[in-house]
């Protein structure tokens, strides 16, 4: 078996996927180390790897980001782009790198596995592949290597065909380069020529290409056509096949057997993570069908109930944890501000979405549901109660998006996950005895 290196910044929507990695490397047998924040060394040891502490210097309380990150508070666009690439990820890479280089050290490592944003990994490529172990990119958010089909990653701009496409996305790609990532990328260099020795050899957020392997967690019809794609790129499907809460863990609210009635069910959810504010896509779902014919069924995200004020309207039920696996088959549409793994999860179970997202990996995430048919983009951060019913409508009396959803959702029944993903750590290893 091998001896593996999990490492992931001490972020929830970081965290989360790559737990699941890990309690499946560990249930194939192999022997996992997770590095991250002290913040979840609980939820880390809960699947069976040994938990690594990041050192103080990289690690930060991800609960109160502003308090941790004063200078981003107000920052939007390029800047806010800046600021959250060089001070919440770039400036912990030496930090990252120094605890990755201790713990091969310590016990011998066939493999390190990374999220795209954890810099530790990134720098660790600049060694040659005979100082070092395979380094296995995890994909947990969308597929974000340059490529000529596309625009650059982050804008949320589909692909465009054509020889026009090929000129608009090489533009873009180089006043990206230097406009919005030309002051990181300086940054980002003199990181790694502090911690290795050389700069970057490309754009910093391009190394995920230099990895000996990528496992993508989604499948090939959930992502953009690229003629370029590297053969490192393996689609393994998403990193898990459940969400939400287990039906065994949460109990039923009194109202689930209205669920089962004639009307049509619309989910609403802002997610675990940016769900501090309500009134971005929840309050406006439920002001914007107050007078439909649905049921508006809401999730909290793990805040208690009654954090959801102001008036509800007879159509709507709130609970703050349900079982996705049983709410998702009775959702017609699911409204949701665009996690990577969320929306996957809904088309798991083919269902169309309406999404509303334009802050980190969810901007792409929902330009590529836009893209793929399978549910409207309202292309914002906070909606508009009549934007948001109208694309309900619209949804739900359009049957394309359904189908579309459905396709998708049976190549991803289909495929295997965080197994998937193990087969090629097995592939790629040699069995280390610890």
């Amino acid at each position: 078996m091998a001896s593996v290196l999990v490492c992931s910044s001490p972020l929830v929507g970081h965290v989360t996927p790559m737990l699941a990695v890990a309690a499946g490397l560990v249930h194939r047998g192999h022997t996992v180390r997770f590095l991250t924040g002290q913040r979840y060394a609980d939820r880390v040891t809960a699947t069976g790897a040994k938990f690594l502490p990041l050192p103080p210097e990289a690690d930060f309380d991800d609960s109160a980001m502003d308090e941790a990150f004063p200078g981003r508070v107000g920052l939007k666009g390029p800047k806010g782009i800046r600021y959250d690439l060089t001070h919440i990820f770039m400036r912990p890479g030496k930090a990252q790198y120094d605890a990755v280089q201790a713990a091969i050290a310590d016990v011998p490592t066939d493999a390190v596995l990374a999220e795209s944003l954890f810099m530790g990994a990134a720098l660790l490529l600049n060694l040659p592949r005979a100082d070092r172990p395979a380094v296995v990119n995890c994909g947990i958010v969308p597929l974000s290597l340059t490529s000529r089909d596309t625009a650059p990653y982050g804008l949320g701009i589909q692909p465009k065909p054509g020889a026009v496409g090929l000129v608009r996305n090489r533009v873009m790609a180089a006043l990206t380069e230097k406009v919005v990532f030309g002051p990181v990328q300086k940054y980002a260099d003199s990181v790694a020529v502090e911690a290795t020795g050389k700069a970057f050899p490309g754009l910093f957020t391009d190394w995920p290409r230099r990895a000996d392997s990528i496992a993508q967690f989604t499948v090939p019809e959930f992502k953009y056509p690229r003629s370029d794609l590297p053969d490192t790129v393996h689609f393994v499907g998403p990193v898990s096949q459940g969400g939400g809460k287990d039906a065994s863990e949460v109990v039923l609210p009194e109202w689930w057997h209205e669920l089962d009635a004639v009307r049509p069910v619309v989910h609403v959810t802002q997610g675990t993570v940016a769900n501090r504010d309500f009134n971005d896509l929840v309050r406006p779902t439920i002001d914007g069908l107050a007078n439909d014919d649905v049921l508006v069924v809401v999730s909290t995200g793990g805040r208690p109930e009654s954090t959801l004020t102001g008036p509800l309207p007879a159509n709507v039920r709130v609970c703050s944890y349900l079982p996705y696996d049983e709410l998702l088959p009775k959702t017609d549409v699911l409204v949701t501000n665009g996690g990577y793994g969320g929306v996957q999860f809904a088309l798991r179970h083919g269902v169309p979405l309406v999404v509303a997202g334009q802050t980190e990996e969810k901007v792409e995430v929902c330009a590529r549901v836009a893209w793929s048919g399978t549910g409207i983009n309202l292309r914002t951060n906070r909606a508009k109660s009549d934007d948001v019913a109208k694309a309900v409508r619209a949804v739900l009396a359009d049957n394309s998006y359904r189908e579309a959803a459905g396709r998708i959702g049976e190549a991803i029944r289909a495929s295997r996950g965080v197994d998937a993903l193990a087969d090629l750590v097995e592939a790629m290893a040699e069995p280390t005895v610890p």
